[in-house]
């Protein structure tokens, strides 16, 4: 009976160890993640296998620098204040709003509003327009406040610095 506790803590701490692997590069590929983890190759395609059953993994994505791109989108985060529906809370509304194609993302926030949305647009216009046709009119929507992505220095653990160094001239008084 203890072997078998040991056991399943052993295989939770070595998918632990799969996940933030997968999370910092997910394009490693199943010889070296058995060889960062000391097991067989099956062993990690079958824990990869059950993880993305139980919806654990829901996707694998690429970090991109959008701004060296012609395409780069513009992105806000909407800060929004809502009315809670009585039996559903926050879900029903935040429900409705991530199922906008344009919105990247929905956090049920502390503070002074109750949710964080973040939306990509090709223009300020397009969010505009998402925010004063799509987002307000919603029931429960009570105010919106839209900030502007003006750059980006870090995300998802990864800094978009390009290595320049900054080559004003220093000025001391």
């Amino acid at each position: 009976m203890e072997r078998e506790s040991s056991d399943k803590q052993d295989k939770k701490e070595l998918q632990r160890q799969l996940l933030h692997l997968l999370e910092e590069n997910s394009r490693y590929d199943l010889s070296t993640l058995a060889g960062l983890l000391n097991c067989s190759e099956e062993t990690v395609a079958e824990m990869i296998r059950e993880l993305e059953e139980k919806k654990i993994i829901l996707k694998y994505t690429a970090t991109i620098a959008w701004n060296k791109t012609d395409a780069a989108p513009v992105t806000a985060m909407i800060d929004v204040k809502v009315t809670p529906k009585k039996g559903v809370g926050f879900d029903e509304i935040a429900s409705r709003i991530y199922r906008y194609p344009e919105v990247e993302a929905v956090y049920l926030m502390s503070g002074a509003y109750d949710l964080s949305v973040v939306v990509n647009g090709k223009t300020m216009h397009d969010i505009a327009e998402f925010v004063a046709k799509k987002l307000s009119p919603l029931d429960s929507v009570i105010s919106t406040t839209t900030h502007f992505i003006l750059k980006k220095y870090k995300h998802d653990g990864v800094i978009f610095d390009d290595g320049t160094d900054d080559r004003r001239m220093v000025i001391v008084p």
